[in-house]
Formats: structure tokens, sequence, C-alpha cells
């Protein structure tokens, strides 16, 4: 990238950053510093605003960098990923939504120890909300690594460390010092942003080819190398038995993971009500559903305009498609307008990314301190504010999810989205839904749904080709590869049901039929709900 592209995507991205600092430092003067105030906001966002909070949360760079730069290499098979993380949202609209917000007060394990005993379920269920927001976290590094990498010419390896560090010392900041409400006003600053840097673009790849679709989707498969393969099923997920078990696999995840995300589910309770938290998800399906429509055209517009040679060569994984895509609409390398828009471009990625990290670090440290410390600390001691707790942890979580995104740079970000929502959906879901709905379930099955889907699903990552046995594996030198499948959640996810359901009726627990009804009643009604 020339020298006009670096400074100018650097100021853009400065002056975002300048002004979600200034949120946080007016947020931090003007709140009363109690819980209720750091991990829901005060639960004063109106549906709208908390609808696009929700959007701006789940528009991540798996989102804009990694299905896109998935669709321009893959073609149909990108598609999944798009179905995948849109048809989830029904789940949480029909299942989840307002059930949990009448529930719960900040995380999900309000939900399920509301009827079990606290301790065991408080410290299952935030193991694995730490578990699942690390590796969404380390995604989102993954893509801030790709797209520096991108601005500043080069894949230095000092230069993605850094930027890797840079993102996770802001949002350590966002969450230390603002909390829940100014993390909520950067996501919805930075969903405003994405969706007008998205229309835009897909605009100008629309008059690129007249308006006209086919024209387009003819031009991406020929550019593509595959032909009318590239428009058909099979590409990435056909080639044998194993391929089309991982489509599955990664469908099952996608569509289950989001009902069971902790930084999604915690932001149910930053409204006032239950309704409040229905109509919050209808504005979020709405906005979220208009942009991965739009991600499609900017897919396959990628392929048909750059090709997928220089989107490979420019990053192997794809994730620099959408910048690279924003410098040829905009007239090329050199211009002026390409300059500017692939500036606009690669801040509106950085705005992205830090508006998210913000919201899985915040969603992280609550479980870490209203869980596990609340549940772990000696008794007798002097105990430590929870808010205080829950800002030291934003520092530790911010310091794994660094190392492990410097150590996974090469990998595709919506992919590795999709392994953090296989262990949602293995471990989260489930217990969840048991909690809701099932009257004779007890604490023994609560703690064995969580660590039976939990632990199954991280031992699946760690013997599958993700970390070993391929060239393109975390650790392509070692080979512990004994399972085939690179997304667990075709194994995983049945068995945390299972474990779950194992744990019920092998416990001599009799389940208090008293709590099962209170929580009945609060999660339908919201009598009592917080």
């Amino acid at each position: 990238m020339t020298g006009q592209h670096q400074t100018l995507a650097l100021l853009l991205f400065s002056v975002f950053v300048g002004v979600t600092l200034g949120i946080t430092t007016w947020v931090s003067r003007n709140r009363r510093g109690s819980a209720e105030e750091f991990y829901a906001g005060g639960r004063l966002f109106s549906p709208m605003e908390n609808g696009f909070a929700i959007a701006g949360d789940y528009m991540s760079a798996a989102s804009f960098l990694g299905v896109t730069g998935l669709i321009a290499l893959f073609g149909y098979d990108g598609l999944l990923y798009v179905v995948g993380f849109l048809v989830a949202w029904l789940v949480v609209l029909f299942l989840v939504a307002e059930l949990v917000r009448n529930c719960g007060r900040f995380t999900l394990a309000d939900v399920v120890a509301a009827r079990m005993r606290e301790r065991p379920v408080r410290i299952a269920a935030g193991t694995s909300s730490v578990t699942v927001s690390v590796l969404y976290l380390v995604a989102q590094m993954v893509g801030a690594g790709s797209l520096v990498a991108l601005l500043l010419g080069g894949t230095s390896d000092a230069a993605r460390a850094w930027t890797v560090i840079g993102v996770g010392a802001l949002m350590v900041i966002y969450v230390s010092l603002g909390g829940m409400r100014a993390t909520t006003w950067i996501q919805i600053v930075k969903a405003v942003l994405l969706l007008g840097g998205t229309i835009a673009l897909t605009v100008l790849v629309l008059m690129r080819f007249h308006g006209d679709l086919n024209r387009l989707l003819l031009t991406a498969a020929e550019r593509s190398g595959h032909g009318a393969a590239f428009l058909a099923p099979g590409l990435k997920y056909g080639g044998d038995w194993t391929a089309r078990f991982d489509f599955i696999s990664l469908g099952l995840a996608l569509v289950l993971g989001t009902a069971g995300l902790p930084h999604i589910l915690s932001r149910f309770y930053t409204v006032p009500t239950a309704r409040a938290a229905r109509r919050s998800v209808v504005w979020a399906v709405g906005l979220i559903g208009g942009f991965y429509l739009m991600t499609i055209v900017l897919g396959f517009g990628a392929a048909a305009i750059l090709g997928p040679d220089a989107v490979r060569g420019s990053n192997a994984a794809g994730n620099t498609a959408v910048p690279l895509l924003a410098l040829d609409l905009g007239g090329g390398a050199g211009s002026t307008g390409g300059t500017v828009l692939f500036a606009i471009v690669a801040a509106v990625a950085f705005a992205t990314i830090l508006a998210v990290v913000a919201g899985i670090t915040l969603a992280s440290s609550a479980s870490v301190a209203h869980d596990l410390y609340a549940s772990l600390r000696r008794r007798g001691g002097k105990p430590r504010s929870e808010v205080a707790v829950a800002r030291i942890a934003a520092v530790g979580v911010g310091a794994v999810a660094i190392a492990l995104g410097l150590l996974a740079r090469d990998l595709n970000v919506a992919f590795l989205v999709g392994l953090a929502f296989a262990v949602a959906a293995s471990a989260n879901l489930p217990v969840l839904l048991y909690s809701l709905f099932w009257r004779g379930f007890t604490t023994r099955g609560a703690v064995w749904a969580v660590y039976g889907g939990l632990v199954p699903a991280v031992v699946l990552v760690v013997l599958s080709p993700v970390v070993s046995g391929s060239p393109d594996s975390l650790f392509p030198g070692l080979d512990l590869q004994y399972f085939p499948l690179q997304n667990p959640g075709l194994v995983s996810i049945p068995l945390g049901f299972l474990a779950g359901w194992l744990g019920t009726v092998t416990s001599a627990e009799v389940p208090d039929e008293a709590k099962h009804a209170e929580t009945e009643v609060r999660s339908l009604t919201g009598a009592g709900a917080a």
C-alpha cells in the first residue's frame, strides 16, 4: 500500500479511537459504579438502541472480512456461513431472548442457578463462558493482524504482533473504564459505520455490473477457475465424506451456537423488560439480515472483480478481500478514490474489531467476577468488589486472547468463529434449554451438560486438522490428528445434550418442583425479574 493509503486509513482509525475513548471517558465520569451499571448499563437502553448494539456485537470481523473472503474463494460453499449466522437468530428470537431476560441478571449462569445449587453450576457455566469468549476473541485478533499487515504493505510478524497487542490494550481500556454503557454506544456507532460502508460498497459492485446480478455471478464463476462448480455446492465441503460431515457439523454449530454466546446473552439484560428484549432481537434480525445479504454481493464481487488468486495472494485465508475490493472500486491503487475508499473500509473494519472485542471481553470478565470469583473465593476473607475483579479479569482475558491471536494468525477468521460457535452450542445451549424447559432437570445434569459438551469440543479441536497434521494447521510440524473433522459440532453438540440427560437421570437429587414453578412463571411473565 502507498503512503497515502497508510496515512489516511490510520488517520480515520485514529478519529474513531479518539471518539470512542471520549465516549468511554464521559461514561466513566457519569456512572454510579454499581454492578448493574457495569454489567448491564443500568438497563436503560431502548429496544432500537439495543438492537443496533446487538447487530454491532454480532457483525464481527468474521462477518465483514472472513465470510466475504470465503465466498470469494469458494463461492457457494462460503454461503453456509451467511445462512447459519442468520438462521441462528430464529432460535434466539423464539426460544431464548425473553426467557433469558426474565430469569437472569447478568450472565448465563444466573438463568441456570435460579433453580439449582449455585456453586457447582456457576463454576461450570463461568468456565464455559470464558472459554467461548476467548475463542471468539482470537478470531477478532487474527482479523486485526491481517488488516494491518495489508495496510502497512507487508506481512511483517512484528507489525501484526503490535497490532494485536494494541487492539487488546484498547479493549481492556473500554471495558475497565466504561463497562456496558460505553461498550454499547461503541457498538451502536460501529454498527452505523459498518452498515453505511457495506451499503456503499454493495452499490458500487452492482453499478460495476449495471445492476445485473446474473452477470456478476457468471463473471465470478468464470474468473474463479472452477466454472459452474463455483456456483454449486461442494467446492470446499464436497470432496469426500469427511468434507460433507464437516459441512453438516459447521451448519449445526452456526445455527445453534448464537443462542449460547455469552456476549449475545448479556445484551438482553441491558433493556428494562422482556418485551423490550424481544423487540431488540427483531431490530437486530432486520439489520443483520440486510448486512448478510450485502456480504453475498461483496463476496461474489471480489471473485468477479479481483479474482480468487489476487485475494489469496494478499492473504491465504481471504481475510483481506473487502479492503482490496474497496481499493479497486474506488479507482485502483494510486488513485484518490481508491485511497479514500480503502482507508474508509480499513477504518470501519478496525472499528468492527474494536467494538466486538469490547463486548466479548465485558461478557467474559463478568463471568469471571460474577460467577467464578463469587463462587470460589474463600469465605471469611475480605471480599473484593465484583466490579474491581471484573476489571482485573478484563486484563487477564485480553492477555490470553492476544497470545492465541498471534498463534492463529494464518487461519480464516470466519472459520475460527465457527469453532467458538461449536463450543457455545455444545456447552451452553444444552444447559440453557434444559434449565428453561425440563421440569426434572437437576444440578448434576446441569454440570454434566456443560462439561459434557465443553470438554469433548475442546479435545476434538485439539485432535483435529486445525491444530496439527496438515500444512495449514497451527502446528504443521506436529501430528496429533485423530479426529478428521475441522469443526467438532456434529459430535460435541449431541454429547452435551446426552450428558445433561444422563447426569439428571442418574442423580439422587429430587428436582425442586417449587423452584421450577417459580422459574417457569418468572420466565414467561417477567414477575420478579431484575
